[in-house]
C-alpha cells in the first residue's frame, strides 16, 4: 500500500495528515494533470460529522484510482511508493487533487 500524506485538512478522516479510512478513492478518469484529479473520499468535516478519531490515523492506505492515464495505476489501483492528496481549504472533493499523478509516458 501507498504511504498517504493527506493535507485536506477539512475532511472528516484526516488525522494530524494522515487518513484514517481504511481505503480511498480517487476520481479522475480522463485526467491529464493533477489538477484533473480528487479524493473522491472527501467529506468536509463539519459540526455534525466530527468523526476523524472513529478510525486511527495510518500512514498506509489502500488506494483505488480512476486516473488511468497516471503511471503509477495497474488495474485502477495504485502503487506509487508515496501519495500526496493537496487540499488545505477544501470544502468538496472538487477541491482537492492527487499531486502524486504523472501522466503515463506512452511512446
Amino acid at each position: 500500500m501507498p504511504a498517504l500524506v493527506c493535507s485536506a485538512q477539512n475532511c472528516v478522516y484526516n488525522n494530524a495528515m494522515y487518513c484514517s479510512r481504511d481505503d480511498i478513492q480517487i476520481d479522475g478518469e480522463s485526467a491529464k494533470v493533477c489538477q484533473d484529479t480528487c479524493c473522491k473520499s472527501f467529506e468536509e468535516r463539519r459540526r455534525d460529522n466530527m468523526r476523524s478519531s472513529m478510525g486511527s490515523p495510518s500512514v498506509e492506505t489502500g488506494i483505488k484510482c480512476e486516473a488511468v492515464h497516471c503511471r503509477y495505476n495497474d488495474e485502477c489501483c495504485c502503487h506509487a511508493e508515496h501519495v500526496d492528496i493537496s487540499g488545505a481549504a477544501a470544502k468538496r472533493c472538487g477541491e482537492t487533487e492527487c499531486v502524486t499523478f504523472d501522466k503515463e509516458d506512452k511512446r
